[in-house]
């Protein structure tokens, strides 16, 4: 389950981020308590992970008392992080005491320049201090996921992937998904295999790899002689689908059960009505048996209704 707990960043990436829109207020976002109940509900029907996203979840307050909430629920094996890094370096240390297992660093440019350009403003020193400070804290593996764009970042792929070899960074290349409200829309797909094939002319053989810790949908190869890894996300030009045992929570409180379908079934109102876990699980169940069999991204239909950074990516 992937549990956002803030539709606010300090950043603002260029695919990511939406036109204009509100932010949650203080009552409109679920509380630590209630995305407590949630997850032990879940927790009741086979669900052992649990992935805490944003916006940029370490904005919100307090991130590490959710974080020894959730690590104390029977059932729940791992609570991992998705950051963009920039808080990382002054937190890393707490969140490893409090329980999270690891982290997912976002980081799309290693040229700061080009990261500034990017991110609105961000500075890559900060994300690169952050991912320095969770490998100290034993936030391990962690990932850093670069989104792929066309003209815009695609000339450091091999940048990248040669980090896997002098520095062991896993590294996880992802298609650029189209948001309809997305600011990066409309310049054209680098396909994961596009991705593939550039590496494999440079570096000679990948040879592939057992799946990084997490059972997430890349495909894991290693260069000879590296320590770290190169993943592969393809979700628009090889739907995986079939093999997704994912949904989302999104921080008002809304089961989706597809990153890419706008399709989204309330649960904070039965949260606030008292609602037990039986019931809670009841609704969790109902959104498992709402997921379509794939997504439409190929028919050409794109998710409408909110941001990456209002569903949690």
């Amino acid at each position: 389950m992937r549990v956002s707990i803030t539709d606010r960043c300090d950043l603002r990436c260029v695919y990511c981020a939406a036109n204009e829109f509100k932010p949650l207020t203080h009552d409109e976002i679920l509380r630590y308590e209630e995305i407590t109940r949630v997850a032990a509900a879940a927790a009741t029907l086979g669900v052992t992970k649990i992935r805490l996203t944003g916006g940029e979840p370490l904005t919100r307050l307090y991130l590490t008392n959710l974080i020894e909430m959730l690590v104390k629920i029977p059932g729940i094996e791992e609570v991992s992080l998705t950051t963009n890094g920039t808080r990382l370096a002054k937190h890393a240390a707490e969140l490893k005491q409090a329980g999270l297992k690891r982290v997912n660093v976002s980081l799309d440019s290693l040229q700061p320049a080009k990261f500034a350009q990017i991110t609105g403003g961000g500075k890559l020193a900060d994300v690169l201090a952050g991912i320095a400070a969770a490998d100290r804290a034993g936030l391990v593996p962690v990932k850093i996921n670069m989104v792929v764009m066309r003209d815009v970042n695609d000339n450091e792929i091999l940048d990248f992937a040669r980090k896997t070899l002098t520095d062991g960074w896993h590294v996880r290349f992802i298609e650029q998904m189209p948001f309809e409200n997305s600011c990066a829309r409309g310049n054209g797909l680098v396909s994961g295999e596009a991705i593939m094939a550039l590496i494999k002319n440079q570096f000679g053989e990948m040879i592939p790899h057992e799946s990084v810790i997490g059972n997430g949908p890349a495909s894991y190869y290693r260069l000879p002689g590296a320590k770290g890894t190169l993943g592969f996300i393809s979700a628009v030009s090889d739907c995986f689908c079939d093999g997704c045992n994912r949904f989302r929570l999104t921080a008002d409180g809304k089961l989706r059960p597809c990153l890419l379908d706008d399709d989204e079934i309330d649960i904070k109102a039965a949260l606030r009505r008292g609602a037990g876990t039986s019931e809670l699980a009841e609704i969790i169940r109902t959104a498992a048996q709402a997921k379509q069999e794939k997504h439409h991204l190929g028919d050409g239909a794109v998710p409408a209704g909110r941001s990456m950074r209002q569903i949690g990516g």
